[in-house]
């Protein structure tokens, strides 16, 4: 019951009193990373960064100091993470220890991942087959499928990042979502164009067209987290930002109030669709309130 009292409560401090109170926090755990996607920009570090267990204990009590109640653990390939004894179901107990309603993980999947305990996983799929090995390096599709496959979580969904790549891809990586019996559902975001990724970028007559293409699919029923109403708003990108609504804390580090993309300026070229949502949170658009209880809350 407590995400039920919180969530009014964190509504009409922020929405009608104007405070900026997170609601999510994204919790970077390490840079480490098993590959070299076109896409990223820092890939393959030699000095990679591996926060200890008490660095991400106190960047959780922060971030629940904040405000915020939900979290989701990223790296680098947040699997691949250690501290003595201590494990990613070690940061997941911790979360829960500290007072946050679930916690998240998004993963490359290239690594088994058996037995983790977050209260849902995203897995990276950009593309089906050879568009996704395109992008994250030969044979990694098969590992991913391979892994969803044998996880035993039920609530596994894949995430996929459109650019100048895959866009082609949208379509087949949508519908083997739908068909896949482990895979609950499918986020779409676009690349952003952090320095050295520019060339990835969709321009403005492609992103518009896919993103006609993924409300298409929404309306027929397949099982796309965006709501209608934010992908419409990330279309045209000239909205009122949120973003606020979810908080950061790097790997470095460095705690932002909201996305690295602002302070790269890229809030205008922006591909993170849950921009569009926090946007259609904050309208009170129906559609979007029930989906992120779905995603959250209702499980």
């Amino acid at each position: 019951m407590k995400p039920f009292l919180y969530l009014p409560l964190w509504f009409l401090k922020t929405r009608l009193l104007g405070k900026k109170i997170p609601l999510q926090s994204v919790v970077f755990i390490s840079d480490k990373c098993n590959l070299k996607c076109k896409h990223c920009s820092i890939y393959a570090k030699a000095d990679a960064i591996v926060k200890s267990y008490d660095e991400v204990r106190q960047d959780l009590e922060y971030c629940y100091r904040q405000g915020a109640r939900f979290v989701d653990f990223e790296g680098g390939e947040p699997t691949l993470w250690r501290d003595g004894e201590h494990d990613l179901n070690s940061l997941i107990k911790l979360a829960k220890k500290t007072g946050f309603f679930s916690a998240t993980v998004t993963t490359n999947a290239t690594k088994p991942f058996p037995g983790l305990l977050a209260d849902s996983i995203w897995v990276s799929m950009d593309g089906v087959g050879p568009s996704h090995d395109a992008i994250r390096g030969e044979g990694t599709f098969q590992r991913v499928v391979s892994h969803i496959e044998s996880c035993g979580h039920p609530r596994v969904s894949v995430n996929m990042v459109v650019n100048a790549l895959n866009h082609t891809a949208v379509d087949e990586t949508i519908q083997f979502a739908r068909d896949h019996p482990r895979i609950e559902s499918i986020a779409i975001n676009l690349h952003t164009p952090f320095p050295g990724t520019e060339a990835l970028a969709l321009d403005e007559a492609t992103r518009f067209a896919v993103l006609e293409k993924v409300i298409a699919y929404k309306k027929q029923g397949y099982p796309i987290m965006n709501s209608v109403a934010g992908l419409k708003l990330m279309q045209r990108q000239h909205f009122k930002k949120y973003c606020w609504v979810a908080n950061f804390v790097m790997v470095d580090g460095q705690k932002l109030a909201e996305c690295n993309g602002k302070t790269a300026g890229l809030c205008e070229r922006c591909g993170f669709c849950m921009a569009g949502e926090m946007a259609s949170v904050m309208s009170l658009k129906l559609e979007t309130l029930l989906a992120g209880l779905k995603l959250r809350v209702l499980g």
